[in-house]
């Protein structure tokens, strides 16, 4: 992607492209995902025992995009048309191709997601994840691994950012809680899964 800036410092490329989607088409965007996925209520075992996720999730894909974290098999939905649109139109911004996306609703400060890289085997050697943001914005923290180098990017409404190269294998990423009032956020991260 050599119209986007690489914001990873070192170890990876991380492309954040601002607005790409304009705020009207945002706005239709967000309204339709918000009505008409399958947001569910999940649990993850962690630390010994079931917890409710943060947040709801829902896992649209191609037939054979299923994985498995936490004890927890996901089989995903059939592509919805609105969720096929917008998986085109990422892949002919960023020339890659994905199988499968998970959708996450952020309904307040409250709900959020943990430390984490995206480096289950299903995602293949260097996973690459396009993960677009609709509605309230929220700060994602990103943390070196083998150091003490740290930075934020914040995600708004209609952003895209793209995680690729060896960034999963040397960073982790979380969105934090946070006091100050937000409203409903959803984040569709778009991945390919392999059968391993």
């Amino acid at each position: 992607m050599p119209y986007a800036q690489n914001l990873a410092p070192v170890d990876g490329e991380l492309y954040f492209i601002k607005q790409f989607y304009q705020a009207a088409v945002a706005d239709e965007l967000f309204q339709q995902l918000l009505t008409g996925l399958a947001w569910q209520e999940e649990s993850i075992f962690i630390f010994g025992r079931w917890v409710k996720v943060p947040r709801l999730m829902c896992w649209y894909g191609d037939e054979q995009a299923f994985y498995q974290y936490s004890h927890v098999v996901h089989r995903p939905l059939p592509w919805t048309a609105l969720l096929r649109n917008i998986q085109q139109d990422i892949e002919q911004a960023s020339g890659y191709s994905f199988n499968s996306v998970l959708g996450n609703l952020y309904r307040d400060g409250h709900d959020s997601m943990g430390c984490h890289a995206d480096d289950e085997k299903e995602l293949g050697r260097n996973p690459v994840i396009a993960s677009l943001s609709l509605g309230d914005s929220r700060l994602l923290k990103f943390k070196h691994q083998y150091s003490n180098r740290k930075f934020d990017v914040l995600l708004e409404h209609g952003d895209l950012l793209i995680m690729a190269g060896t960034l999963q294998h040397h960073w982790q990423h979380q969105l934090p809680k946070t006091r100050q009032h937000k409203t409903e956020r959803i984040n569709l991260t778009f991945r390919t899964i392999f059968q391993v």
